[in-house]
């Protein structure tokens, strides 16, 4: 049998896919078979001819497991599945069988089982199924997963750990993700001394890196759902800054930070002429990785031709104002993609300096 880990989290964006993908890595790299059950999927995504869920499908595909992606999403939850479990037009507890017999299957050919769970603890419950349920069900002991700080942190621990225990769930460790390197054997001590009396083992997961954290221009793409023109080919580029193109051209310019994208109006020509010829520039092409183009007004004949000449990525909409789009892609979290090469290249990096397989493998036996 499998030995198997639940990662949950104290809520969303804490890195419970990137943990699940560090974890695998190590596991795999040391010779284990690996396998991944995201049990309860919320984010449904049609892969390998199955509807399933989309960090299933990304797993699957990295790993090169996409013949069991059924079983490593057995449910995928879709926009009016809530109400109709809440209306009486379906059952929740058919649900329990697809999980069972997927994480079983899972189990036979396997020696680590990842388990990811959705959210914080009360995920699901609506079905009657969050995590804390989920973990009791499959029987596995849980890694949660939170980001950094100390009083945030340990109160949004122990909210999580009642649902846990409240079901005869072990939570067995902590793993404080996003830290601040100069902070991080600090934060580490006090989080550790703050749930003592929980008796869980706090470890540290990983630093804030901006490469995981933040999107790629082709996830603004999707995140705007606007085609992407010019250089499709720099669509994985990792986005560092966002600057709004509202000063005199020539100051944007000097403003220009590395990779940066532009959010410049339809009706500033000279400005979205000068950023297409900078972009011909090696010194300048670091800088920019792309613009975003509101605006009613059509760009001018011109300055369209000089856009698509330059080759420079660049997303058209005029559903969206500047300000809208500022706060759309800089309050936006970025979630790893299997097209995402320099994200996973860092992870595999990453992984084997901020975990410590043999740790993790004695605290679940």
């Amino acid at each position: 049998m499998a030995r198997k880990i639940f990662i949950a989290a104290t809520g969303q964006h804490c890195g419970k896919t990137t943990t699940s993908l560090a974890l695998l890595m190590l596991a795999r790299a040391q010779g284990l078979r690996v396998g991944f059950l995201k049990p309860l999927g919320p984010k449904p995504i049609h892969y390998a001819g199955h509807d399933g869920d989309r960090d299933a499908a990304l797993i699957a595909e990295l790993f090169g497991q996409a013949q069991e992606f059924p079983l490593m999403s057995p449910v995928v939850l879709q926009s009016d599945t809530t109400r109709r479990i809440i209306d009486g037009e379906m059952s929740a507890a058919a649900f329990v069988p697809r999980i069972t017999e997927a994480c079983a299957a899972l189990e036979d050919r396997c020696d680590l089982l990842i388990i990811e769970g959705a959210g914080h603890a009360g995920v699901g419950s609506v079905a009657g199924l969050s995590n804390a349920d989920m973990a009791r069900l499959l029987d596995a002991s849980v890694m949660m997963v939170t980001e950094g700080g100390i009083g945030r942190v340990v109160d949004s621990v122990c909210l999580n750990l009642c649902m846990f225990r409240e079901q005869g769930v072990r939570v067995r460790c902590v793993v404080a993700n996003k830290l601040n390197p100069a902070k991080r054997d600090q934060s580490i001590d006090y989080l550790q001394r703050g749930l003592s009396p929980y008796d869980l083992k706090v470890l540290g997961g990983f630093n804030y890196q901006p490469v995981l954290a933040n999107p790629t221009l082709r996830r603004i793409s999707r995140l705007l759902d606007r085609s992407l023109h010019g250089d499709d080919s720099q669509a994985g580029r990792i986005i560092h800054h966002v600057q709004i193109g509202a000063a005199s051209t020539w100051r944007v310019a000097e403003l220009l930070q590395n990779s940066t994208l532009l959010i410049v109006t339809s009706s500033r020509d000279e400005l979205l002429v000068t950023l297409a010829n900078l972009y011909q520039m090696p010194e300048y092409r670091e800088k920019i990785v792309g613009l975003v183009v509101p605006g009613i007004i059509p760009v001018s004949r011109i300055t369209q031709k000089i856009l698509d000449h330059s080759g420079i990525p660049y997303l058209r909409t005029t559903e969206h104002t500047t300000a809208e789009l500022h706060n759309l892609i800089t309050e936006d979290v970025s979630k790893i993609t299997s097209e995402d090469q320099e994200k996973i290249d860092l992870l595999q990096k990453l992984a084997p300096e901020r975990f410590d397989l043999k740790v993790l493998l004695d605290l679940f036996p």
